[in-house]
């Protein structure tokens, strides 16, 4: 029987793929903060065999903090201890070959076992922090502190909540473009460029707002965020399947 997500295929933009996957998890009151940036200086800081995205020509970077639950290995049973753990990533926007995508500066997580997993087997940028969530009604209070030496310091402190119903994104508009994506691109030690396949439901998308209190969470890695209000979108819960790295110059 194949798993109830993949039942719901009709708005991806490429077929699953063909491999099983091999992992699921369910993220949890998210936040996506989107700032636009400079196109030419967001370009500089990708690796060459990578397109940045943009939506009308302007480059946009996502600080995104969420907590996962209900981590499983395909047909094995929860891994004691590590059914779960917080998030923050700092991200922007790529193509290859085609396929629109997500680059990471960073994933900051509440999870040593989590942080070296991810940096062996996918290559991510994973890094150690201090962090905390607590919710109150619908409201959310997220703190996040890098501890991690390979990396720079950096902190995000706020609260969010959404502020309106459910919606899903419609192709063409910005809301599309910043969430509706369906791998992630990183890149091993040795140079070689990967792409990961996920795959979960249209973004349950609601309207948010926040109080970032301190966010330097993109300056170590030679992102300066303007002084403007972010774009805001919350998501209450979302069940994801992820696939294994293939090399990315498969089309």
């Amino acid at each position: 029987m194949p798993h109830p997500l993949l039942r719901d295929l009709a708005h991806r933009p490429w077929p699953v793929p063909s491999a099983p996957w091999v992992m699921t998890q369910t993220w949890n009151a998210l936040l996506f903060a989107h700032w636009p940036v400079s196109a030419a200086h967001m370009a500089a800081l990708l690796p060459p065999d990578l397109t940045l995205d943009t939506f009308n020509g302007q480059a946009w970077v996502g600080v995104v903090p969420f907590g996962i639950t209900g981590i499983r290995p395909r047909a094995l049973p929860p891994i004691p201890g590590f059914t779960g753990f917080l998030e923050l990533n700092v991200r922007t926007y790529v193509t290859r070959h085609g396929k629109p995508g997500v680059w990471f500066f960073s994933l900051d997580a509440a999870s040593r076992l989590g942080v070296e997993g991810a940096r062996l087997t996918y290559h991510l940028p994973y890094f150690n922090a201090a962090m905390s969530m607590q919710r109150e009604g619908d409201t959310v209070r997220y703190s996040s502190t890098r501890t991690d030496r390979r990396a720079g310091a950096g902190t995000f402190e706020a609260s969010y909540r959404p502020t309106g119903g459910v919606y899903r994104s419609q192709p063409g508009t910005l809301d599309h473009f910043l969430t509706e994506r369906y791998c992630l691109y990183s890149r091993s030690r040795g140079g070689r460029l990967y792409r990961a396949n996920i795959h979960h439901a249209p973004w349950p998308l609601q309207p948010a707002v926040a109080e970032i209190r301190i966010n330097t969470v993109a300056e170590a890695f030679g992102i300066a965020l303007p002084n403007v209000p972010p774009l805001l979108h919350y998501v209450k819960q979302i069940p994801v399947l992820a696939w294994y790295l293939e090399g990315a110059e498969i089309s």
